[in-house]
């Protein structure tokens, strides 16, 4: 994850721009779920009004088939609807029917009357379904004022055309929306979830995309630190060497070659920790050969001819980059030579060994910063910027090896650094 605390601007951007992403993922998701929510409510919305249309014509419809003429063919016979179900169920009926050419027209059965409109409004609907000689569908308030859905049906008689009757069927829509209600809850809820869980989600893996971001920053800062570290010494001994000044013949060439010698030194420093950097990234992969770690450790030596070195060196074969090797021995000298420049009567001592090179110098011994991991990067005790060290505790453990550093008898440190033997080579 990305730290909270890293003020860093480059890791404030990307934690504005994982903000950013988990913005827009979660509301690009709100608004596919807001679309689709809306889209199943209209369905829903229409079906559920299908179905109460279909509900009233199945109960209008079988009363039309049940409504017939008493014997006298003048009056309605409602005796066989009263004792059926159709009108006798959840939903409200009224027949209303003319005779005689009054046109006033009179309540013949009746059943949850309270359901239905007024009689002005029941009159008003039976009116306006006689003239279209159909169905009329209508959303209208009942009695006591709330919502009815009705459907009023036409019926005539062939033999007795003076007879009007109105079939007219209601029923409140609240009670089929009480289904509806809970799928919109549902779909509230549930997008709620959704949206939330998008986010979490979103914000969860724009976060490990962008923790690979962050460690490449890191890398980066990293390089350029160890790049001004290492480098900063041969910089400084090459602005003394070229400084203008009267110089004798010898003098400049001896000048040129120290400033050949430095210019070859700083590009090895940057040819491995370019090397460093690719590998860290995965770009390549290090290098592994044979080589004599003594020769290597002796090459070292020779870039510090002013320097007090004293070599102890058995043949030591080991398998590895000649180039991180060569800079994590060099970074052992400059440390020793660094630490023990408090006491320079006293030489550094190198050994190497098995696979093993040891530093020791005469200094003034591990501070307290150093004595807990003076490998770690950054742990300096007062002198250089802690680097050094970090970059041999890294080439030890690619080389599957290990970087130590103890207090010497008599004074000073040891630093060594130990790869472990090439593998045996089968005939």
């Amino acid at each position: 994850m990305i730290s909270t605390s890293d003020a860093r601007p480059a890791v404030a951007r990307l934690r504005r721009t994982r903000w950013q992403l988990t913005a827009l993922i979660t509301a690009i998701t709100a608004v596919c779920l807001i679309i689709l929510g809306l889209v199943a409510a209209t369905i829903d919305a229409r079906s559920r009004s299908t179905a109460v249309d279909d509900s009233l014509d199945r109960v209008a419809s079988g009363i039309w088939e049940a409504v017939t003429l008493q014997e006298d063919a003048k009056t309605l016979d409602v005796n066989q609807i009263k004792d059926g179900d159709l009108a006798n169920g959840e939903t409200a009926v009224v027949i209303l029917t003319t005779a005689n050419g009054d046109m006033k027209w009179q309540e013949a059965f009746g059943h949850l009357r309270s359901w239905l409109p007024n009689d002005n409004g029941l009159a008003s609907l039976a009116d306006d379904t006689f003239q279209d000689r159909g169905v009329i569908y209508r959303d209208d308030i009942d009695s006591v004022g709330r919502p009815v859905r009705l459907e009023a049906k036409a019926l005539t008689f062939k033999d007795l055309p003076d007879v009007q009757t109105v079939i007219i069927a209601g029923t409140n829509p609240g009670a089929h929306d009480r289904g509806r209600a809970l799928l919109l809850w549902g779909l509230v809820a549930g997008g709620l979830a959704l949206v939330a869980a998008s986010a979490g989600v979103a914000h969860l893996l724009s976060g490990r995309s962008i923790k690979q971001a962050v460690v490449m920053v890191d890398e980066q800062e990293r390089f350029l630190g160890d790049a001004a570290h290492e480098l900063r010494t041969p910089l400084t001994t090459l602005r003394l060497v070229s400084e203008p000044r009267e110089r004798t013949e010898a003098e400049v060439e001896r000048a040129l070659t120290d400033a050949r010698a430095l210019g070859d030194r700083m590009e090895r420093i940057v040819a491995g920790l370019l090397a460093r950097a690719r590998m860290q990234a995965g770009v390549t992969t290090m290098e592994r050969i044979q080589l004599l770690l003594d020769q290597l450790t002796e090459a070292m030596i020779e870039e510090f001819p002013d320097k007090n070195i004293v070599l102890h060196a058995e043949p030591s074969v080991v398998v590895g980059d000649p180039t991180l090797l060569s800079l994590a021995v060099r970074n052992l000298l400059e440390n020793a030579i660094t630490h023990g420049a408090v006491n320079p009567s006293e030489p550094v001592e190198v050994h190497v060994a098995q696979g093993r090179v040891s530093v020791r110098d005469y200094g003034a011994g591990l501070t307290p910063p150093l004595s807990s991991n003076p490998f770690a990067r950054g742990v300096t005790s007062g002198r250089g910027s802690g680097i050094g060290l970090a970059l041999v505790a890294w080439i030890a453990e690619l080389h599957d090896g290990t970087a130590t550093m103890e207090p010497a008898a008599g004074g000073g440190t040891i630093a060594a650094i130990t790869l472990p033997p090439p593998p045996l080579s089968h005939p």
